[in-house]
């Protein structure tokens, strides 16, 4: 409830599973984007429904990159595109960068879905 408040980004993992909770619940937390090094199908379409941005590391030694107190940017939202990597921005807490390619897999539509929030809010408009 904390983090919530405070709105602190989170760390968050999820399940393959059918239910769209496990999608659900990093949404409400204020979450936007999941990254790891692989996703459950199934789970990855749950998140891309629920307005989520799930990425994968492209280089997935990259993912040792990251440190606790990171603050995490996405870089290419503007030109967001089917088949073009995101790049994510990680400054540490000493004030350093990395950066490093994310892959993403989703479609036009589904990138509609990001841009209104969630497949949902694309179906409304």
């Amino acid at each position: 409830k904390q983090w919530y408040q405070r709105r602190v980004p989170i760390t968050a993992g999820g399940e393959g599973s059918s239910r769209e909770h496990a999608a659900l619940e990093p949404r409400h937390l204020g979450g936007k984007a999941i990254i790891v090094r692989s996703f459950a199908r199934i789970h990855e379409t749950n998140l891309k429904k629920q307005g989520m941005l799930p990425l994968t590391f492209a280089d997935h030694a990259d993912y040792d990159k990251v440190q606790p107190g990171d603050k995490v940017s996405i870089l290419g939202l503007t030109s967001f595109a089917p088949g073009v990597p995101l790049t994510c921005k990680l400054t540490h807490p000493d004030g350093s960068t990395d950066e490093f390619s994310l892959n993403h897999t989703f479609n036009d539509n589904q990138i509609g879905w990001f841009k209104a929030g969630s497949a949902l809010n694309a179906m409304a408009q």
